[in-house]
């Protein structure tokens, strides 16, 4: 017992390091492609609709701290524009009245001042339409409405962390490149889609089954042999973060460095129930998330493959001599933990855009889903998520939400404080 105890200390310690020294180094890396092409940084419209419809050749500018114009852009068919500017800084984004069609109405605010980083195409968003008379919030309703928007994050950060839990739960591995995977989900599916021109409804189950049969190839190709040739723990962690950089910069070769979105459910209206607000795509999503993990967990305890998962999870030798196929269950694994990734990824796409760093970013606050719910186990995983999910977003209320992720690990430091096994991890016994 003290052995056990003492190896799940290790790996624990090893997975908050490493994730922590992988973050911080990603962050502050950006690769030389994005730094030297001149049309990957600005900015990329929210399209303008009024009444669901599109507006076609809206005028907007972008000018500099001097007030020197730098570039001008028009909204096209489907209501977006893009603005490159030849170096990141701190710029003015201006929607020219004059251009609006007639009986469209300004919005109430016509102009932006964003800061742009090296490679990065930031967002803007300006309503158009009637101009709404605008009712201020009371603190009770932004809790509202930020806890739901907490429980839709959260849903998806649970999907992609239960394969990552999952594949720790069966084989130890610490997987450094499971947000790659919600990455290439989501890149496939935005191909199909924006590319081939598939409906998202069928270049989203093509984009999962893709990236799952991915995971199964990783894991019967590459994973399964080095395990045989009984790879140490660290190396796995090295060959994990080896991954995550080679896909993630194909995905950048491949995509580009600019943020995209889905051709299909990107300009819907919001429904609101009393102090709650959102759209049909973003219900479908939560409703699809909660479908997709209430599956894993009747997988994991109805059928005979999901017994054989928990059953390689607690003790992979024993049941190696009980008869179960153990590499079939870690290639299971791996499948079904690609395919929830890459769902993740393509909802993720869907409520905020397809980013090749998208899947790095949500990575960190994966393993903080995973390490709060308790290591290995697939409902920790889920239960992690929505509270980190909720944290994030709660957060924002009171402060900027550049740092939300700063509070999603305070929760975690909290929770492990007074219990170090996880919500729903089980305490082991010394002696």
């Amino acid at each position: 017992m003290i052995t056990t105890l003492h190896r799940l200390q290790r790996r624990a310690a090893t997975l908050i390091l490493v994730a922590t020294v992988v973050v911080t180094f990603g962050l502050t890396a950006t690769p030389a492609g994005a730094q030297d092409d001149a049309g990957g940084q600005g900015f990329t419209g929210v399209p303008l609709t009024v009444d669901d419809e599109p507006v076609e050749g809206v005028r907007i500018v972008v000018t500099d701290d001097a007030g020197t114009e730098i570039a001008e852009a028009f909204s096209g068919p489907d209501g977006r524009w893009t603005a490159d500017v030849p170096s990141p800084g701190t710029y003015t984004v201006t929607l020219d009245v004059e251009s609006l069609p007639d009986g469209v109405d300004a919005p109430a605010e016509t102009e932006r001042t964003i800061a742009v980083t090296s490679g990065r195409r930031r967002p803007v968003n300006f309503p158009l339409g009637d101009a709404p008379t605008i009712d201020t919030p009371n603190t009770a309703e932004k809790i509202a409405q930020a806890s739901l928007n907490g429980v839709k994050q959260g849903l998806i950060i649970a999907m992609c962390a239960v394969g990552l839990s999952l594949i720790f739960g069966t084989t130890g591995l610490i997987n450094f490149a499971h947000g790659e995977l919600v990455t290439v989900g989501a890149v496939v599916a935005w191909g199909l889609n924006a590319g081939a021109g598939w409906h998202l409804l069928i270049a989203a189950p093509a984009a999962v089954v893709i990236t799952a049969i991915g995971g199964g190839l990783l894991e019967r190709g590459m994973l399964r042999p080095l395990r045989r040739r009984q790879l140490g723990s660290f190396q796995f962690v090295v060959l994990t973060i080896g991954l995550s950089l080679v896909v993630r910069h194909i995905a950048f070769l491949w995509f580009g460095g600019d943020g995209e979105f889905y051709r299909d459910y990107t300009i819907q209206s919001e429904w609101s129930w009393g102090p709650w607000s959102i759209t049909p795509r973003d219900l479908t999503i939560m409703l699809l998330s909660i479908a997709a993990l209430v599956a894993v967990a009747v997988v994991l305890q109805r059928t005979r493959m999901g017994k054989a998962m928990r059953a390689v999870s607690d003790n992979p030798d024993l049941a190696a001599s009980s008869g179960i196929d153990v590499d079939g269950v870690i290639l299971t694994v791996w499948i079904i933990g690609a395919g929830l990734a890459a769902l993740g990824g393509v909802f993720l796409g869907s409520v905020v855009n397809v980013d090749w760093l998208m899947g790095f970013q949500l990575l960190l606050l994966m393993f903080a889903a995973v390490v709060l719910g308790g290591l290995g186990t697939a409902y920790g995983a889920m239960v992690g998520g929505v509270v980190i999910g909720l944290a994030t977003e709660l957060s924002t209320i009171w402060f900027n939400p550049e740092i939300k992720s700063v509070f999603a690990l305070g929760v975690l430091i909290v929770v492990l404080l007074v219990r170090p096994q996880g919500i729903l991890g089980v305490k082991e016994r010394i002696g």
